[in-house]
């Protein structure tokens, strides 16, 4: 989504202007919708919203694809890099990594709303809340049915403790 805001970079510090976001889906990720507020600073525009969208993700545990809902608080400064009276350079920002607002006053949120949908995508998605995951012998999703597996092997490394249990190598007394 891109904004002129030439005019906004002429008035006074603290003039606030809300906008809709309504941005169509991406490779990346699905329609963005939500409100964006530009509030005027000293020195940049402070671009404050929350917004919603959804990203293709894999479940952690069964490895289906499903469309997970995010939610993006911004919350970003963007410099510009042009004085809109004079149209002389400015100095660039402290942060190699600052947005900034281009020579023609275009304020671009598109690569912040891209780097907000990276963040707000959950580390261990999941499908749904009761989801069975894969067998770990066979592979087969278990959300489909049981798999033809035998009856689960006990894992090796708890072997030793196994024979604790019945008896086998049970410690010998006053030793």
């Amino acid at each position: 989504m891109k904004i002129h805001v030439a005019q906004m970079l002429k008035q006074a510090v603290g003039l606030t202007k809300e906008y809709p976001v309504d941005e169509p889906a991406q490779a990346d990720r699905g329609p963005v919708r939500g409100r964006v507020k530009l509030t005027r600073t000293g020195r940049s525009i402070l671009v404050a919203g929350r917004l919603e969208t959804t990203a293709r993700v894999a479940c952690s545990r069964c490895l289906d694809e499903f469309e997970a809902p995010l939610t993006l608080d911004m919350e970003e400064e963007y410099f510009p890099i042009v004085d809109v009276l004079t149209g002389e350079p400015l100095p660039a920002p402290e942060d190699e990594g600052a947005f900034t607002i281009d020579e023609d006053h275009i304020l671009d949120l598109d690569e912040a709303i891209r780097q907000y949908t990276i963040l707000a995508l959950p580390m261990k998605p999941i499908c749904r809340p009761d989801c069975a995951g894969l067998c770990p012998n066979c592979g087969a999703s278990l959300n489909q049915g049981l798999c033809q597996c035998a009856t689960t092997q006990p894992d090796p490394r708890w072997a030793k403790l196994e024979a604790l249990r019945h008896g086998a190598g049970a410690p010998r007394k006053g030793v």
